[in-house]
């Protein structure tokens, strides 16, 4: 066969049961029409196609070739769809409505701030309306920081964050005239206690207005920590707002200046309470007379 060259390559001997492979040398051509020596017209293209190509090689017929895809099964393109139809949840109307309870806007600072309430449910006791004192819309605004939360739990600082803000917000919601904050102090633990950069934000992001109203600061069963944290940010706060902050160590002596009617102390508040007062009454009792 003339312009065909036939050449045989014997794999290596490690691999016997691989047949011999011929590959082909294309043969001189000139896409003229005419049937001249080397046109595609003449008699070699006839004798091209006696070749018998069941022994020519392919890679499809060597398994050992093209080995270069791994070799991790791969899902057809229905079961794509499928696992993207089923990641699409659906709502009923409740959950729609529901999902549209989770965010809310509270609005200070001239901005709104969208609140992820349901990262803050377990924590919302942490701010309270405890009524009013004097004459007038004078607020009673109780913070109990055993409600906080532990700072070694997931997320904490998201949960802060938007905590945050609901503090801020719901501070300025409550606020209509003067008021006061009553800071429940006692059985919190050392996890609970907010940072000092976030109780710093707290007081810097407060508007001008409700820093200028708020005529009282009230500690109740203030810690040696809670004490020692303000008498060093003491030189960095203003005189005036020092002369706001008051300490209280019982229940008791609360209750001689905030009217107690709509205050709410938490049980374990009144615990605590009970065993500071307890100790008190027998430190009394073994003073002689």
């Amino acid at each position: 066969m003339e312009g065909v060259e036939l050449k045989e390559e014997w794999q290596d001997e490690d691999f016997p049961s691989k047949k011999a492979k011929k590959k082909l040398s294309a043969p001189d051509m000139s896409l003229t029409l005419d049937r001249s020596e080397g046109s595609l017209l003449s008699d070699e293209l006839e004798e091209i196609t006696d070749l018998d190509l069941d022994d020519m090689e392919t890679p499809s017929d060597n398994s050992n070739e093209f080995e270069w895809e791994d070799d991790l099964p791969k899902p057809k393109t229905t079961e794509i769809l499928q696992k993207t139809v089923d990641s699409v949840q659906e709502y009923s109307a409740t959950e729609e409505r529901e999902e549209g309870r989770r965010w809310r806007i509270f609005r200070f600072g001239d901005q709104d701030h969208r609140v992820d309430m349901k990262a803050i449910e377990p924590y919302k006791k942490v701010i309270s309306h405890g009524g009013y004192y004097g004459d007038g819309l004078n607020a009673i605004i109780v913070f109990a920081v055993c409600f906080m939360p532990e700072s070694g739990q997931p997320n904490y600082r998201y949960i802060m964050d938007n905590l945050f803000k609901y503090v801020i917000g719901t501070l300025e919601l409550l606020v209509a005239e003067n008021y006061m904050i009553v800071y429940l102090n006692g059985a919190t633990s050392r996890k609970k206690m907010p940072a000092v950069g976030w109780l710093r934000k707290c007081y810097q992001q407060i508007d001008r207005r409700l820093r200028k109203n708020l005529k009282s600061l009230i500690i109740v069963h203030p810690s040696w920590f809670i004490r020692t944290l303000l008498a060093l940010t003491k030189p960095f706060i203003s005189s005036k707002f020092s002369q706001k902050v008051k300490y209280v160590y019982s229940l008791k002596d609360l209750a001689e200046l905030v009217p107690m009617e709509y205050v709410a102390i938490p049980e374990c508040i009144k615990q605590v309470d009970q065993e500071i007062s307890g100790k008190v009454e027998m430190a009394a009792a073994a003073v002689p007379e």
